[in-house]
């Protein structure tokens, strides 16, 4: 029995041995992310299907509706959960932020596309975060710059976010004008028509001038024999 519990013994030993050299083999970063804790993973918000960004101590999260699958010509909403390290939301009214639309591929130098106006909306669980109407004037690749400072303290440092967008064929097509070959042809026909009365139309005038003038004439003879 002695012997038995021995042998039991050294077979958990190494049981354990061998998983601890297994498991400080495992490279972490590729099976377990969620374990390397960093500062930033307290603050990035929960929605991790939207585009995330961060700075030293602030992160943003971009989200335009609808699914973040803009489309070209149509209207979209973009709005950004700003938070600062610890997962305090910034809202609009304490940060002087700006939004600028590049379109894709640009030059250094090239001038936004758009600077849309930032008004405080609520989305999901943040109230009164940085949101705009945005209209995309064709398919394509997009880059939305969104640049912030404090406005009253110094609770966060100034930022700068470039965010990546591409934006889809739109849904809604211009409708072409069909014109009616029968209307037309029509049409065609009584243009000589109406030329040709336009054209009767000071004969007309001057023939019952003239008989009028007649009659007058007449008139002013008569009245003399009688006299």
């Amino acid at each position: 029995m002695k012997n038995l519990h021995a042998m039991k013994l050294s077979f958990f030993s190494y049981s354990a041995y061998s998983a601890s050299l297994w498991f400080n083999n495992l490279n972490l970063k590729t099976y377990y992310p969620s374990l390397l804790l960093t500062p930033y993973s307290l603050f990035i918000p929960p929605a991790s299907a939207h585009k995330v960004k961060i700075t030293e101590d602030v992160g943003a999260t971009l989200h335009i509706e609808p699914n973040d699958n803009p489309r070209a010509g149509e209207p979209a909403q973009a709005w950004f959960a700003l938070t600062r390290k610890g997962g305090k939301a910034i809202p609009l009214a304490e940060c002087n932020c700006q939004l600028s639309v590049f379109a894709e591929p640009r030059k250094p130098d090239e001038l936004a596309l758009q600077k849309p106006s930032l008004k405080s909306v609520i989305a999901e669980k943040y109230q009164g975060i940085p949101g705009a109407d945005i209209i995309f004037p064709k398919p394509g690749a997009y880059e939305l710059q969104l640049t912030g400072k404090p406005i009253n303290s110094e609770s966060f440092k100034p930022f700068e976010f470039k965010f990546e967008v591409t934006v889809a064929a739109g849904t809604s097509q211009p409708t072409p004008t069909v014109i009616n070959s029968t209307s037309a042809t029509e049409a065609i026909k009584q243009e000589p028509a109406t030329i040709q009365n336009n054209s009767l139309s000071p004969l007309v005038f001057i023939g019952l001038s003239g008989l009028v003038i007649v009659g007058i004439v007449f008139a002013v003879l008569q009245r003399k024999r009688k006299i």
